[in-house]
């Protein structure tokens, strides 16, 4: 099976107790999580010929297309990282993601600042039968220093299959909280609403809200987490159709992925420890009705 995911790649600069630049955005950490997990994968991105990174990926199976190499520099983050929290700075911004031409099974849109416009969104909605969405991007603004911050944003989110969203994104598309915001963006047309606040992970799929929980751990880096867990609920949900078994999935990958306690790249977790978190779950999830 194949995913094709729309998204760029980045270069991070993940900044805690020193400074380490690694390759990174969703194209990368959700494209090795899907090989990880035996898929096939169709990248739309742009990277500029400063991306150092490309035989690195090459090696992970990861491989950028020509028509992805660009002379416009490469999307470049700066990451202060400080606990569970993190600043966010903009530092260039490479060229956007048009083409969505694939014959891929489901689609990862996670764009991180303005690459993938609403009509590219809705052309790529229409195109696939499975779209799972990280708005993040489409929320994101800058101040004049580069820094990140959010923005409400009216986003026509019909047609998409599961969102991922954690507290302030879920506000900033509903102007509502927790399960009310959930709700809330069902209605507007998406199938599961996955939301992550820090440990706690909820889904909800028709009338009932699914808990889950990533065990009190030392936690690290979670650059990427995100996209590790967007990529492994995907790829179980095509496999098995189950978004019961999916979540727990997605949430047993993001636990192994931060008990690597690795930064970058480092932190995407092998199939194994994946699938050994999401069964320990699947005997702890709890639910409520709506």
């Amino acid at each position: 099976m194949k995913i094709a995911i729309f998204s760029h790649c980045t270069i991070d600069e993940i900044s805690q107790n020193d400074i380490v630049e690694t390759a990174g955005g969703p194209a990368c950490y959700c494209g090795l999580t899907a090989k990880n997990m035996k898929f096939e994968i169709d990248l739309h991105t742009k990277v500029g010929t400063d991306f150092s990174f490309r035989t690195e990926l090459e090696k992970k199976g990861i491989f950028l297309s020509q028509s992805s190499i660009v002379d416009t520099p490469t999307t470049r983050f700066l990451l202060k990282i400080f606990g569970t929290e993190r600043d966010l700075y903009l530092k260039a911004k490479c060229d956007p993601i048009e083409s969505i031409k694939s014959d891929a099974d489901a689609a990862i849109v996670s764009p991180v600042f303005d690459e993938v416009s609403e009509e590219t969104l809705d052309a790529i909605k229409e195109n696939f039968d499975f779209t799972l969405l990280d708005p993040q991007g489409y929320l994101r603004r800058i101040d004049d220093t580069g820094k990140i911050f959010l923005e409400k944003t009216l986003l026509d989110l019909s047609g998409i299959t599961a969102i991922k969203t954690d507290p302030d994104e879920a506000f900033y598309l509903t102007g509502l909280k927790e399960k009310e915001a959930m709700i809330a963006l069902q209605k507007k047309g998406v199938k599961h609403v996955l939301y992550t606040d820090k440990q706690n992970i909820t889904m909800l799929a028709k009338d009932r809200m699914y808990h889950l929980k990533i065990p009190n751990m030392s936690i690290g880096d979670t650059t990427g987490v995100g996209d590790i867990f967007c990529a492994a609920f995907t790829c179980s949900y095509l496999k098995e159709k189950d978004p019961i078994w999916a979540i727990c999935f997605a949430v047993g990958a993001a636990q192994a992925a931060l008990e690597t306690n690795t930064t970058g790249l480092g932190k995407v977790p092998l199939g194994g420890d994946t699938e050994r978190n999401a069964a320990y779950l699947y005997n702890l999830m709890q639910f409520s009705s709506v």
